[in-house]
């Protein structure tokens, strides 16, 4: 299939699987993973009518969005974030779906252009799983940062929260509890509603937990150039 066909393919699924949990397909949204794909693949994608777009790496989504050419997008960073990179990381990107930690808000929020009143949304990433290595906060912790983000970082716009599925477990038990972490933040923020959660292989089980944004990358971009 083409870049065209392998897009409608993954929305009539992603309508499918609303419909059977009972959802309005309308409340989705799907962000394209355009990791190491050129960014004549994202001029592609705009013109098919994609306005969601989601890269891992500072440096790819810097130059992409330099090089970029096309119709508006809204650019969501997606990966593992470095302190030391949060002011590039502002000035790129529209939203950060990674935030698991108080230092990383903190430099995301001192990050703000002088004058730029434009809030920067962000998610808490959720760690998911037992290692305390991987990325996110732990569930345990979620409140405390919400609270924090809500309170010193004024800058930051609290939009809810995100999860990766573990390898080693069923998608639907993770997700459950990405849903409980997500009435947490809900708590301290009720307007904090967005779950970005599911990939290619487990969104449809993402949208039956309540995932309100999607990110499928190689299921419509084809796979992946090999990268050096």
């Amino acid at each position: 299939m083409n870049l065209r066909s392998r897009l409608a393919d993954i929305d009539a699924r992603i309508s499918d699987a609303a419909r059977a949990a009972g959802r309005d397909s309308s409340e989705l949204t799907r962000i394209v993973v355009t990791k190491f794909h050129p960014v004549d693949l994202v001029e592609e994608l705009a013109a098919l009518g994609v306005t969601d777009v989601g890269e891992n790496r500072q440096q790819e989504v810097t130059a992409k969005r330099a090089a970029y050419d096309g119709g508006p997008l809204r650019w969501h960073f997606i990966g593992q974030a470095q302190t030391n990179k949060a002011r590039a990381i502002r000035a790129v990107a529209d939203v950060v779906h990674s935030v698991d930690r108080v230092r990383l808000a903190d430099a995301l929020h001192a990050a703000a252009p002088e004058g730029d009143t434009a809030p920067l949304d962000v998610l808490l990433q959720v760690n998911l799983t037992t290692d305390t290595g991987r990325g996110g906060v732990a569930p345990v912790d979620v409140e405390a940062l919400a609270q924090h983000v809500r309170a010193q970082c004024p800058s930051l716009r609290l939009r809810g929260v995100m999860g990766v599925a573990p390898l080693d477990e069923a998608p639907a038990s993770a997700f459950a509890r990405l849903a409980e972490s997500s009435a947490v933040v809900r708590g301290v923020d009720r307007a904090a509603t967005w779950i970005s959660a599911g990939m290619t292989g487990d969104f449809v089980e993402a949208i039956a937990a309540g995932a309100t944004h999607l990110r499928i990358g190689s299921a419509i971009t084809g796979p992946r150039p090999t990268h050096g």
